[in-house]
């Protein structure tokens, strides 16, 4: 066979172990040594020793290099960063590097490895420090999204000195969670209805019988996890979705567990309207191919703006209602005093100042950002315009002496004090014009219009790739961790440390 063509058919079957999480073992199946037999019989098959040790590394460390001058090339990067314990109980750590390449929001995962050592905030700095420092980003670093954990916290803010950013999905989380604990009573019976589905033959199979004798969709209850809030809500929502055929087919096999009543049903109702708006906050925040940081103060306003359209609209149901009154959390209440999430939400054009609800805050942003555009401003140097260097030269000073004293307190102490006023004056001037901009419509994309006006407000344009790159959740190194958990399954248990790091890495960056 053509070398080239081997080396492709290599290279393809690389992706079958890495996209669809086969095991190397593959190469030793009967149907699937047949099957390349029949598409290509020239084809030599490499051995699963081959792929694991040859095959698959190189083709992580071509990748890992063409990742590298990616991000060579980014200005500023956002990263973020989560742990996780495996079913095999190995603790993993993952880090996923983000910022504005051509104007496009531009992803990688930059490591997923072991944590062979107690995650503590000097152990997670040393990696994170570790991970930073191969990949050439550690003078790049405009901030660091994660959770609140101490640990995290303290070796990003307090000992690597990066802007921590805390993870919007995970405040929702926490306040929602909190707020479902004034209904804890009826998620349990709720939690016991669908276990019992889950481990009942005859009761799932009853049940899709009376749904189709309804005309319902064939829907099975779904389970929630401990860990996601939302898991909750979807529980709840398809338990509503499906509550008449369920409460009856309890009822119609005299099943061991508590339907609920017609009030408690009403309540998990409301419960799931009232939680729709932070669900959808929660999916559109967490998504990395957008623009999120800058939807952060917005999206935490208007949260708080409808749980106190339900506070003025009280429920009938005692338990509805504390569960509004928890809502109301005071952890929004600080958000626009973020600095880096205020920055973002100024440069972008479909909001600006119009998003802050605090003056103060908006006018801070606005003066942050102008300092940072005078700071990277391209230096002037003073020109005598239509004079002859050679004839100023052979003037005689004495002739220019009474115009330099007259002149000399007038002009700035030094050419770089010169050249900053100068810069000062044009990113002020730059900033003001681009706040006089119409607003862009809510649905447009702020990267495609910074694409557009780049030529026209340069500096800015510089300042908004170090703010629009941060990412609003730390989501993007949790879906990590589903990946790796597929990567280790009953037929793939074996693997080491290094290989789950190199099919993973290739799982999240291979195109």
């Amino acid at each position: 066979m053509d070398p080239l063509r081997q080396n492709k058919l290599d290279e393809a079957l690389v992706k079958i172990i890495a996209y669809d999480y086969q095991p190397f073992s593959i190469v030793e199946d009967k149907g699937f040594r047949e099957f390349l037999k029949t598409v290509d019989p020239s084809y030599t098959l490499p051995s699963w020793k081959t792929l694991s040790q040859a095959l698959l590394p190189n083709m992580y460390e071509k990748l890992r290099a063409e990742v590298f001058v990616k991000i060579k090339n980014a200005s500023a990067v956002c990263l973020t960063t989560d742990c996780w314990t495996s079913v095999t109980s190995t603790s993993y750590m993952s880090v996923t590097c983000h910022y504005v390449q051509d104007f496009v929001m531009t992803s990688h995962l930059l490591d997923c490895f072991v944590l062979t050592d107690r995650h503590t905030s000097a152990h997670l700095l040393s990696e994170l420090k570790r991970v930073a420092n191969e990949w050439g980003v550690s003078d790049k670093v405009v901030a660091c999204v994660t959770d609140n954990a101490r640990n995290i916290v303290a070796a990003v803010g307090d000992q690597l000195h990066w802007d921590h950013i805390p993870c919007f999905a995970h405040v929702l989380n926490l306040i929602v969670r909190a707020a479902l604990k004034e209904i804890q009573d009826i998620l349990q019976k709720i939690k016991a209805v669908v276990e019992y589905f889950q481990r009942s033959t005859v009761a799932s199979d009853k049940l899709k019988a009376i749904q189709q004798q309804m005309g319902q969709e064939q829907l099975c209850l779904r389970q929630d996890v401990a860990t996601s809030w939302n898991s909750t809500y979807y529980m709840l929502k398809r338990f509503i979705e499906v509550k008449d055929p369920a409460i009856f087919t309890l009822v119609l096999i005299n099943a061991p567990v508590s339907a609920l009543s017609t009030e408690e049903c009403e309540i998990v109702q409301e419960t799931v309207d009232i939680l729709k708006p932070f669900e959808e906050v929660t999916v559109e925040v967490s998504t990395e191919r957008f623009v999120t940081a800058s939807k952060v103060i917005l999206m935490a306003r208007g949260l708080q703006r409808i749980v106190a359209r339900h506070q003025r609209n009280p429920s009938v149901h005692e338990p509805v209602q504390k569960l509004v009154d928890s809502l109301m959390s005071d952890r929004f209440s600080k958000v626009e005093q973020i600095e880096k999430l205020g920055d973002a939400t100024c440069l972008d054009p479909r909001f600006k100042k119009q998003a802050f609800v605090n003056n103060m805050a908006a006018d801070d942003a606005v003066k942050r950002i102008t300092a940072a555009a005078a700071h990277i401003h391209p230096s002037h140097t003073e020109e005598v315009e239509g004079q002859d260097p050679a004839a100023a030269a052979s003037t005689g000073a004495m002739v220019w002496e009474d115009f330099d004293k007259t002149v000399i307190n007038t002009r700035p102490s030094s050419s770089t004090d010169a050249s900053t006023s100068s810069s000062s004056t044009a990113a002020m001037m730059e900033m003001r014009a681009y706040l006089a901009e119409p607003l862009l419509s809510r649905g447009s994309d702020p990267l495609a219009w910074w694409r557009m006006c780049s030529p026209v407000y340069k500096t800015l344009c510089e300042v908004m790739k170090t703010r629009l790159c941060i990412v609003a959740t730390s989501v993007p190194s949790e879906r990590i961790f589903s990946k790796t958990g597929q990567n280790i399954t009953d037929r793939r248990n074996h693997l080491s440390p290094s290989k789950v790091r190199e099919l993973v890495f290739l799982n999240a960056n291979l195109p």
